[in-house]
C-alpha cells in the first residue's frame, strides 16, 4: 500500500499535506485523483480551496449551472481531506489541513423503496444525520439539498440547513445549490462567502470552464423571495 501510494505521488504530482492543529483548511491546486485520470493530460482544471481560517469562511455557498464542476469540486476536497488523514500524499499543489473528526456528504439521488423510503425522504434522514452529529471539526459536503420537493419548500429547507451549519454548528462545509437566494446569506452572516462555477457564454455555444471564484450570480429580476429570515414567524 505504502509503496503504491509513493508511486503515485511521484507519476501524479501529489503533494505532501501539512497539517496544523487548528481548523484552517487551505488547498491550492487541488484535483480529483480519479476525474484527472479519465480526461486527456492538461484538461482538467484544478481549484482551490479555502475554509475555517481566521480570513476564510465556515460555509461556502456554491453556485454553477448543471454540468459546470460543482459535484467535482466537492468530491476531491472530501477525498483529499481522507488522502492526507490516512497517511497519503494528496493531488494538489499544496494543502494545509486542520484534522476532521468526520467527512459528511450528501451528494446524489437515491431511494430506498423496498423500506418506504423516498428519494427526498432518504435526503431528509441523511441530511438530518449531519445536522445532529457534525461539530466544528468536521467537513460537511451537501449538494442540492431541498431539490426533490416544491420549489419554495425546498429554498425553506436548504436556508435553514445552510444557515444552522453556519452559525451554530460553524462546520466547514461547502453547500452547492441552484437556489441563488442562498447567496443572501453571505450578507447577513460573516462566516459565509459566495462563490461560483465560472462559465463562458459565445454566441453558438457554452463552454464550461469548471474554474470555481469568488462572487454570486446576478440575482434574476422580479423575484419575490424574501429569504427565510423574512418568513419566520414573529
Amino acid at each position: 500500500m505504502l509503496v503504491g501510494w509513493a508511486d503515485i505521488a511521484v507519476k501524479y504530482q501529489y503533494c505532501r499535506p501539512v497539517f496544523t492543529a487548528d481548523r484552517r483548511l487551505e488547498v491550492v491546486g487541488g484535483r480529483h485523483p480519479v476525474t484527472e485520470q479519465t480526461l486527456p493530460a492538461g484538461f482538467f482544471v484544478p481549484n482551490d480551496v479555502r475554509l475555517g481560517g481566521p480570513d476564510h469562511p465556515d460555509l461556502m455557498v456554491l453556485t454553477g449551472p448543471n454540468m459546470s464542476g460543482k459535484s467535482v469540486y466537492l468530491r476531491q476536497l472530501g477525498l483529499i481531506q481522507l488522502l492526507a488523514q490516512t497517511g497519503c500524499f494528496v493531488p494538489a499543489t499544496r494543502a494545509t489541513l486542520g484534522l476532521c473528526d468526520r467527512i459528511f456528504t450528501r451528494v446524489g439521488a437515491v431511494d430506498d423503496l423496498a423500506t418506504g423510503q423516498s428519494t427526498f425522504m432518504v435526503e431528509m434522514n441523511e441530511t438530518a444525520n449531519i445536522l445532529n452529529h457534525a461539530t466544528d471539526r468536521s467537513l460537511v459536503l451537501l449538494d442540492e439539498i431541498g431539490r426533490g420537493t416544491s420549489t419554495f419548500d425546498g429554498m425553506a429547507i436548504a436556508w435553514a440547513v445552510a444557515e444552522y451549519l453556519a452559525e451554530t454548528l460553524q462546520a466547514r462545509s461547502i453547500f452547492a445549490t441552484h437556489y441563488h437566494e442562498l447567496n443572501e446569506l453571505a450578507g447577513l452572516l460573516p462566516n459565509v462567502a459566495n462563490f461560483q462555477v465560472a462559465v463562458k457564454e459565445l454566441p453558438d455555444e457554452i463552454v464550461f470552464c469548471t474554474r470555481c471564484s469568488r462572487g454570486a450570480p446576478i440575482a434574476p429580476t422580479g423575484s419575490k423571495w424574501p429569504g427565510w429570515r423574512g418568513c419566520r414567524p414573529r
